[in-house]
C-alpha cells in the first residue's frame, strides 16, 4: 500500500474528498467498538471516517478515535445546527458532514475552522453553498434524488463543483460514480455492516476497507 502523505490537523474539505475513494458513512451503538473499527478502516487503506451523529454515544466515539487512533481523520456526520457542529469540533472532530445545507451550519463550521461538506440536491442548494464559499459537496440521498444522471446533468452549470455522492452507494454501483468528472470520492454504510460490528469481526472489515481503498476513480 502507497504511502499517504501528512494531513493537517484541521484538513480542507477538499482534502478530505481526495483522499480515498470511499468515507465510511459509520453508525456506532457500542463505544467499546470504536477504536478497534477506526484501526481496522485505517489498516485497510482508510483514514477519513465519518462517524454519524445518529446515536447517544456518537460524540463519545468521535472523541476516543481522536484520543487514539491519530492515523485516522475523524469527522461527524448528520451534523444538523450549530450546536452539533460545536459538539462535534469539541470532542476532536476534524470535520463535518450535513445531511442539507443551512447558513448556521456553514457560519459555525466557518467559525470553528471545522471543513464542512454539506449535503445538496437541488441547484437551488448548491449554490446557496456555493455563495457561501462551499464547492466541496455532498449529494444526498444520492440513488433517491438522481443518481449519476443527476450528476452528469449538474456538470455542466456546476462544473467548478466536486461532489461525495451518499445515499444508496455500494460497492458495485460505486465505480459509476467514481468515474465521473465531478466525484471525489463517495460515501457509503457498507464498509461497516453491523453484523460485522456486532460479531466484533475486525479482519472483515479491513478487508472491505481495502476493497474501497483499491477503486479507480476519475
Amino acid at each position: 500500500m502507497a504511502v499517504k502523505q501528512a494531513i493537517a490537523d484541521r484538513p480542507t474539505a477538499a482534502e478530505v474528498m481526495q483522499d480515498a475513494a470511499v468515507i465510511p458513512v459509520i453508525v456506532l451503538q457500542d463505544p467499546a467498538h470504536a477504536v478497534p473499527l477506526a484501526r481496522a478502516l485505517v489498516a485497510g487503506g482508510i483514514r477519513m471516517l465519518e462517524v454519524t451523529l445518529r446515536t447517544p454515544v456518537a460524540l463519545a466515539c468521535i472523541e476516543a478515535i481522536a484520543k487514539e487512533v491519530p492515523e485516522a481523520v475523524i469527522g461527524a456526520g448528520t451534523v444538523r445546527s450549530a450546536s452539533d457542529a460545536q459538539a462535534a469540533a469539541l470532542a476532536g472532530a476534524r470535520f463535518a458532514v450535513s445531511p442539507g445545507y443551512t447558513r448556521a451550519v456553514g457560519k459555525a463550521c466557518h467559525d470553528l475552522g471545522l471543513a464542512l461538506l454539506p449535503g445538496v440536491a437541488t441547484g437551488s442548494e448548491i449554490m446557496m453553498a456555493q455563495e457561501d464559499g462551499y464547492t466541496a459537496l455532498k449529494f444526498f440521498p444520492a440513488m433517491q434524488a438522481g443518481g449519476p444522471a443527476m450528476l452528469k446533468a449538474w456538470h455542466g452549470p456546476f462544473n467548478d463543483v466536486r461532489f461525495c455522492p451518499t445515499g444508496g452507494v455500494t460497492l458495485q454501483n460505486a465505480r459509476e460514480f467514481l468515474a465521473l468528472p465531478n466525484v471525489a470520492c463517495v460515501g457509503g454504510s457498507w464498509l461497516t455492516p453491523a453484523d460485522a460490528l456486532a460479531a466484533q469481526d475486525w479482519a472483515r472489515v479491513t478487508r472491505l476497507a481495502g476493497e474501497a481503498a483499491a477503486l479507480p476513480r476519475k
